[in-house]
């Protein structure tokens, strides 16, 4: 008897432990690293780093619902933007197309693959390089400018796109990597 009900308790622990992800960190959510800040919007939520400063309504461009930017020397380095509703799309393919187009003439492209975002049923990373104009407060001009854009729909269908540009050896591929951890599409 006292066999049985210890084998019992140990499948009951067992079955407790596996319910709770014991052992298994994601939680599902967008892991943000601490000290980070981030990017609160109605569809998706993205970090950043120590050293961006998130920007006002008034401070960032119009089609942006929430931006943050680091700065260096009075120019700014790196920037990480995110879009809600930026096109009309019914699929991430549609959005990652959409969100392609608004990348600067002469770009380097270097193509779409899927990429896991927390909440998102479907997503894609679109990475490329361009040099810098010199205008806007950024890089000198002829600078290389590294860019990432995520893209998908929300769970309203609304499409979003998430853009991180980074002037060449401004942000490690380490950051870069915890920034798209952090994306969280609700």
């Amino acid at each position: 008897m006292k066999t049985r009900r210890a084998c019992l308790a140990a499948a009951l622990l067992t079955t407790a432990l596996a319910l709770t992800g014991c052992g298994d960190t994601d939680s599902g959510a967008g892991s943000v690293p601490e000290g980070w800040g981030t990017l609160k919007t109605k569809g998706v939520d993205v970090s950043y780093p120590k050293g961006y400063a998130e920007q006002s309504a008034a401070e960032r461009g119009k089609h942006n619902a929430a931006a943050a930017v680091r700065t260096e020397g009075g120019k700014k380095v790196s920037v990480i933007t995110v879009q809600l509703a930026f096109t009309e799309a019914n699929s991430a393919e549609q959005a990652a197309i959409a969100a392609e187009a608004g990348i600067q003439m002469g770009a380097d492209v270097k193509g779409q693959k899927d990429v896991d975002l927390a909440g998102a049923d479907e997503a894609k990373r679109i990475d490329f390089s361009f040099k810098a104009t010199g205008e806007d407060g950024g890089p000198a001009r002829g600078t290389p400018v590294d860019g990432v854009i995520l893209a998908g729909l929300d769970p309203d269908d609304t499409p979003f796109a998430i853009r991180v540009d980074a002037q060449q050896g401004a942000l490690p591929d380490g950051d870069l990597d915890r920034i798209i951890d952090s994306v969280e599409v609700h």
